[in-house]
């Protein structure tokens, strides 16, 4: 269906710690309005320290407060909406009773029901030994700790009492398209199934012969369809949006972000938000190896239009530096002197931005990576001279893009064709100095992107559908 004229398209990213919608106007492409909310969903995991879990109720709650906060005369000529989000994460609900629709001051929005926690990207619960006991996947990809059949089989080993309780599964993003939609089996892009594991891209089919065998509850997987598709029509009004407004088929948040910024193919998109990624889109008609190996640390994304991306995913990016300042924080409140987190770091930023080398080497491996995930954080070369919070702070900034740059380096992206990088992400866009060090490591003009997000990446690929 053509967009009408004067309609918008809202273009919603369902994150890891916030979520954000904005309005594109399709034939200029531009932003009218955009809005974010932090979740603060985050939750003691299920399985101890290793579980990362999140509050579905919370996340809704934030989509349905972002969405109301836009003008509501704008909200009313939406007639597509485009859906991206954390990917390899997993939530459970029960077909029907997901959620229910309610009046908000004058508005229809819908809040969760019969709903799982989400078990999040970040989920470490799946060893490396429970790992090893899972069967191969025929794919192009491995199988790592919070990707969401992992996380199903790891409920069927030691919790299939609760895989009982529910029918349909899904993404935190599957989640929002299927209850707006009123999707009697939930829907998932190519790029979703991809980032669940045991997924086959050429074929954009489940392993099935291999779950089945090994007893994988198979129902609860979702039909698959290409990014780009429409997943359905939005069921009620919305927060303001018209009911019948098309939905897209919910996307990865990465794929998102790097559509809303690559514009070359000679470009790499850099992006350092709670995790790093540095990719660069793949030729046409390029295929991945089915099995790759185990420690291979450049990976390939599907795309959109059977093209893949090769990725550099690296787990430690601005968590690692979070992590750094929230560790000060407990010092401080220790040696009972009080200050804020965010004073905190702004003040560690300017402490790296006055030191412009150290000697001081910090691995920040902290929270493992899927290629390597028994990897810890180290520090070494460390002398009397390099003890100060500067020295220590643009080691860690150095640590994060050194590390990254190990796994796809300049040589490859030489090699590749690349001849600019586009910088993006919230870490890399509030530290200069990482910035410095990605200027540093990297012998290519950079340039530093605006505008560069998935939720307008969503929305561009339902302006381009």
């Amino acid at each position: 269906m053509e967009l009408q004229e004067g309609a918008l398209v809202l273009g919603i990213d369902v994150g890891t710690s916030s979520v954000k919608a904005v309005l594109v106007e399709p034939v200029s492409r531009e932003v009218q309005h955009s809005h974010s909310r932090d979740t603060r969903a985050g939750l003691q995991g299920e399985s101890g320290a290793q579980g990362k879990e999140q509050d579905v109720h919370q996340i809704i709650r934030a989509l349905n407060d972002c969405l109301t906060a836009l003008p509501r005369d704008r909200l009313r000529k939406v007639s597509r909406i485009g859906v991206s989000g954390q990917m390899h994460g997993v939530l459970f609900w029960r077909t029907n009773q997901g959620c229910q629709w309610i009046n908000s001051e004058n508005l229809r929005v819908f809040e969760p029901r019969e709903v799982s926690r989400l078990v999040t990207w970040e989920d470490g619960r799946c060893t490396t030994d429970f790992l090893s006991s899972l069967p191969p996947p025929q794919s192009h990809l491995n199988v790592a700790s919070g990707f969401g059949c992992a996380t199903i089989f790891w409920y069927l080993k030691n919790r299939p009492d609760f895989l009982q309780q529910y029918d349909a599964a899904g993404t935190i993003q599957d989640y929002v398209v299927s209850m707006l939609c009123g999707l009697q089996k939930p829907l998932m892009s190519v790029q979703n199934a991809a980032s669940w594991g045991y997924f086959h891209t050429r074929t954009k089919t489940w392993n099935m012969d291999i779950l089945q065998e090994w007893g994988f509850p198979v129902p609860l997987l979702p039909t698959v369809l290409d990014a780009g598709s429409i997943a359905g029509k939005t069921s009620y009004d919305w927060c303001g949006i018209p009911q019948g407004a098309e939905v897209g088929v919910a996307l990865g948040d990465f794929q998102c972000s790097v559509y809303s910024t690559l514009s070359e193919s000679t470009d790499a998109v850099l992006n350092i938000s709670t995790s790093a990624q540095l990719t660069y889109s793949m030729p046409e008609g390029f295929q991945p190896e089915d099995h790759p190996s185990p420690a291979e640390a450049v990976t390939y994304f599907p795309y959109f239009k059977d093209r893949y991306l090769a990725v550099a995913a690296s787990l430690n990016g601005g968590n690692v530096f979070a992590a750094f300042v929230t560790m000060l924080a407990q010092w401080t409140a220790e040696l009972d002197l009080e200050t804020s987190d965010s004073n905190i770091y702004s003040r560690v930023i300017s402490a790296a931005l006055s030191v412009n080398d150290t000697h001081l080497s910090i691995c920040p491996t902290l929270f493992g990576e899927r290629h390597s995930p028994e990897s810890r954080a180290s520090v070494s070369d460390l002398t009397s001279a390099d003890l100060s919070l500067g020295h220590v702070a643009r080691a860690l900034c150095r640590g994060i893009i050194e590390n990254l740059h190990s796994m796809l380096p300049s040589q490859r992206l030489k090699e590749s064709g690349i001849k600019r990088i586009i910088g993006s992400g919230s870490a890399l866009a509030r530290n200069a100095a990482l910035k410095q060090e990605v200027e540093r490591l990297f012998p290519f003009p950079i340039v530093y992107g605006k505008d560069v997000d998935s939720a307008v990446g969503a929305a561009m690929v339902m302006v381009d559908q």
